[in-house]
């Protein structure tokens, strides 16, 4: 993985700038010897803003940036000169991005629309100047406020990425090379296990014009929501996926058992995940002869809509896209 351009996780020290301080100054000219209080505020603190935008696709761009820090207000002064406000620092981000508090965990945010402007880290208010505690009883107030401090920690950014339908299925379940047959995507494809190791993204054409978008996800293993194999890293995937389409080899002793497992450890990991549209497609077909098929048809789980396929073989690949669909609209 370390020359992978995916990164779907990143964790950042930012600091935003601090506000500037307020001017003590009395007005002084030379026909004005006791001119009255004229200080300015000081500007604000810069922010440290995260912004969604649609052309990222990783997080690649933050993995050595480990500090970002905003400009400070500059101070106020004389003749109710208000001091300049620190430079802003944006951070764009893939759509998707999730935004944790890297020691408590709390989530603090989602960026799921393009163009949204988050506020990680808010600068610091400038201070008064001191024209603004002048009164009748205090005509020439001697002092004025300091800047307030920025606000800084550390964070996580994670990356879930968003895609109408998701693959789940054990390693050399055959989900690659789907993801390659029916659109245009290239992934790595290999007879071992866990060839695929970074998710990949395909569009998937369907009738008049109208499209979905499809992802493969690295293979999972029995034990993967306990952080086995690298099914942990990228089971978030599935979170924003509308339909799962659970894939299970004919080459498996089980398809039901199979597919059980896998809604076991999509359990474990979030009990939400089952809510989710599912179709199952058994894979590799073109190793069964219709005999074989028939009888392996009785021993499918109920409940799901079951599709035989082989993407070598270019079958059941239409009635696999009509029953994605008709799923994506329910």
């Amino acid at each position: 993985m370390a020359d992978s351009n995916f990164i779907d996780y990143v964790k950042i020290y930012c600091a935003s700038g601090h506000g500037g301080a307020g001017s003590m100054h009395l007005h002084r000219a030379k026909y004005i010897p006791k001119g009255g209080p004229d200080g300015g505020d000081g500007g604000r603190g810069g922010h440290i803003i995260l912004r969604a935008n649609p052309q990222f696709w990783t997080l690649i761009h933050l993995k050595y940036r480990k500090h970002v820090k905003a400009d400070d207000g500059e101070k106020g002064g004389a003749a109710l000169c208000k001091g300049k406000n620190g430079g802003d620092v944006v951070l764009d981000v893939p759509v998707g991005t999730v935004v944790k508090d890297a020691e408590t965990e709390e989530v603090l945010f989602e960026m799921v629309e393009a163009g949204e402007e988050r506020i990680l880290c808010k600068g610091g208010r400038g201070g008064l100047g001191n024209n603004n505690f002048k009164s009748a009883t205090q005509q020439t107030p001697r002092y004025a406020q300091p800047g307030e401090d920025g606000q800084e920690g550390w964070f996580i950014l994670e990356l879930k990425l968003l895609a109408d339908v998701g693959l789940v299925g054990f390693p050399n379940a055959g989900k690659s090379t789907l993801l390659a047959t029916i659109t245009s995507a290239k992934p790595k494809i290999a007879s071992y296990a866990f060839t695929t190791l970074e998710p990949n993204l395909g569009i998937v054409k369907y009738y008049d014009e109208r499209s979905f978008v499809m992802a493969d996800i690295p293979g999972i293993i029995e034990g993967a929501h306990e952080g086995r194999g690298i099914g942990l890293r990228f089971l978030r995937h599935i979170e924003r996926n509308s339909v799962l389409l659970f894939m299970v080899s004919v080459e498996e002793e089980s398809i039901s058992k199979t597919y059980r497992t896998l809604l076991s450890e999509l359990q474990e990991y979030n009990p939400e995940l089952l809510d989710k549209q599912r179709v199952l497609a058994v894979t590799k077909c073109d190793l069964l002869d219709s005999d074989a098929e028939k009888k392996m048809k009785r021993t499918l789980p109920k409940g799901v809509p079951c599709v035989f396929i082989s993407s070598v073989g270019q079958t059941g690949l239409k009635e696999l896209k009509e029953q994605l669909w008709d799923a994506l609209q329910k």
